[in-house]
């Protein structure tokens, strides 16, 4: 049995996922201290979380994988609390306000392939539609995508203070990575570099004055989702789904991550809803009906749209101006901009 010291106790801690999610308490920043004694050991954990479960669960899991370490030591758990008892329902209990953003909006999905980055796209331009100043943040590091959906390639440029200036297209406000590399080239970035580049992206650019700040977020529930929930006060969350099982799955898997850290929900946007036929206009339901609408109903949120499958809407994004803007009577467009209303009368900035 290895010697019990501060090395081999974070060793198993590191293999303690944070409820919900895959990244371990330690990378997570959860473990202050730890302090050993002859016959007592004291771990000291910092939470910022109501839920009591998680607390709960955390410290059960710890205190049992400790106590293989050494049998007859006594291993003894403080977990402090930082949850503000006062927050407002709007704002996570982790992160900082962003100097002069009012609302600060995520867009998630549980699975890739839903198209969340064309739903974040054309919401922003749909919110801006509505008379608010609007961001648009690519928090997809693998697989940004904004360059080629707003059609620039422009530089982000810097202040005297290295603060990153946003390119604007369109009167939006917008940083990806896609803007900084080669677009031919794959961003081969591990933990601690991805981190950097969230945090450098939310905390070291020029958002102020946004109304809203929409942020693309990857698919999943990892490093980056974690990162941005630690980082920023989220406003709520927008989940993206399709109509099929297997990303409604996924779906609640995302919803179930806001939740655990103080995330409302702000709704379901069901994407590829059906495929709107150009010739007939009539309605295909491909990949199922209903599937979003029961989803929401079952988990009390509300759904936003209802997003239909349109040669129009690939095209507009493959040539770099988003369906709300080059087509507004367009149904998708349509669509996109009853969500953002919906939005804006949750999120008033007014």
């Amino acid at each position: 049995m290895p010697p019990l010291n501060k090395d081999t106790i974070l060793n198993v801690l590191k293999k303690i996922p944070y409820p919900g999610f895959s990244r371990d308490i330690v990378s997570f920043g959860l473990v202050k201290d730890i302090s050993i004694g002859e016959t007592t050991t004291t771990i000291q954990l910092e939470l910022s979380t109501p839920d009591e479960n998680v607390v709960n669960t955390l410290r059960q899991t710890v205190l049992t994988s400790l106590q293989g370490l050494a049998p007859d030591h006594e291993f003894e758990l403080q977990i402090k609390r930082n949850t503000p008892i006062t927050a407002p329902a709007s704002t996570i209990i982790r992160g900082q306000q962003l100097p002069g953003v009012r609302h600060v909006i995520a867009v998630a999905s549980g699975k890739g392939g839903v198209g969340k980055s064309t739903v974040a796209a054309n919401l922003a331009c749909a919110l801006a539609a509505t008379g608010a100043q609007v961001g648009l943040c690519d928090c997809d590091l693998y697989g940004p995508s904004l360059s080629l959906m707003f059609g620039t390639r422009e530089y982000p440029r810097a202040t005297e203070d290295n603060i990153i200036l946003p390119v604007h297209q369109y009167g939006l406000r917008l940083l990806s990575l896609a803007f900084l590399t080669d677009p031919d080239q794959p961003a081969v970035l591990r933990g601690p570099m991805v981190t950097r580049y969230t945090q450098q992206f939310l905390l070291g650019a020029d958002w102020s004055g946004c109304d809203y700040l929409v942020l693309d977020l990857p698919p999943g529930t990892g490093d980056i989702q974690l990162t941005i929930v630690q980082t920023v006060a989220l406003a709520g969350a927008v989940i993206v789904t399709t109509p099929q099982e297997v990303a409604l799955i996924d779906a609640r898997k995302a919803i179930a991550m806001f939740g655990k850290v103080n995330v409302p929900i702000l709704g379901l946007i069901e994407n590829m809803s059906y495929f709107l036929c150009p010739d007939t206009g009539k309605q295909y339901y491909i990949f199922g009906r209903g599937g979003g609408a029961s989803e929401a109903r079952t988990l009390n949120v509300p759904l936003l749209a209802e997003i239909p499958l349109d040669i129009a809407a690939r095209e507009a994004g493959d040539h770099g101006r988003p369906i709300v803007l080059s087509s507004p009577n367009n149904p998708v467009s349509q669509a996109f901009l009853r969500a953002a209303q919906k939005i804006r009368a949750t999120l008033p900035v007014h």
